[in-house]
């Protein structure tokens, strides 16, 4: 009775049913599922790093390159103020007119009047003297030439322009080395101290200043004297 139900469910079977049990009794089947199996996974995790990678390499939004710009050098605006001659000849060095200053004591307050046909100017920088000898006339900073006045009357003037703004003005000079538009470094020779016609009382000379935002400052307060 057993046999003849047996028989007769093995008979009532689905012949898709036979033919996948025939299926994974052959020696490949199962080699071949692994196989694909294994091929799916990989061919999953190569899209998924595409797509990571495409990610990692798209740029962010609502960001810009930035233009550093121009070079520019930075040197000079680091560089202390060095005295317009040799620092070696700070010893026989002799201020003939100091900066005029309200605040100033009296004396120092004459001592920055120049007179021309009895009449009193105020001294705007400082007048430097070496025992009435000719000295080197020296770029106090590095920068560019800004002008070149010639005049024999009041005395040849070199202005500077310095990367910080600031300017220097050396004036009673001759032999000048430079000309306007020149890039001079610090303690480069411009020219030579000489005499001059408006201020004869001062002998061989060379009258200093410096200019800050527009303004005439006193370079005993950057220069130790």
């Amino acid at each position: 009775m057993r046999e003849d139900k047996n028989n007769k469910a093995s008979q009532n079977q689905n012949p898709n049913q036979k033919e996948n049990g025939q299926l994974q009794k052959k020696p490949w089947f199962w080699p071949v599922v692994y196989t694909g199996g294994a091929l799916v996974l990989a061919g999953l995790l190569f899209g998924y790093n595409s797509l990571v990678s495409k990610v990692e390499e798209a740029p962010l939004p609502g960001l810009a390159e930035v233009d550093s710009g121009p070079v520019v050098e930075t040197n000079a605006r680091t560089e202390n103020m060095m005295y317009p001659f040799k620092e070696e000849s700070l010893s026989k060095v002799q201020i003939l007119q100091e900066f005029y200053e309200l605040e100033a004591n009296e004396e120092s307050r004459e001592n920055a009047l120049m007179v021309f046909n009895q009449t009193f100017t105020t001294s705007s920088g400082i007048s430097i003297a070496m025992n009435g000898e000719e000295f080197e006339v020296l770029a106090a900073m590095s920068g560019k030439v800004l002008e070149v006045k010639l005049d024999a009357f009041t005395g040849n003037k070199i202005v500077i322009e310095h990367p910080n703004g600031t300017q220097t003005h050396y004036s009673s000079v001759k032999d000048i080395a430079v000309k306007e538009g020149d890039e001079v470094t610090q303690g480069q020779a411009l020219g030579k101290a000489t005499d001059n016609e408006w201020n004869q009382a001062a002998g061989v000379h060379m009258h200093f200043e410096v200019v800050e935002d527009g303004k005439y400052i006193n370079p005993k307060k950057l220069l130790a004297f």
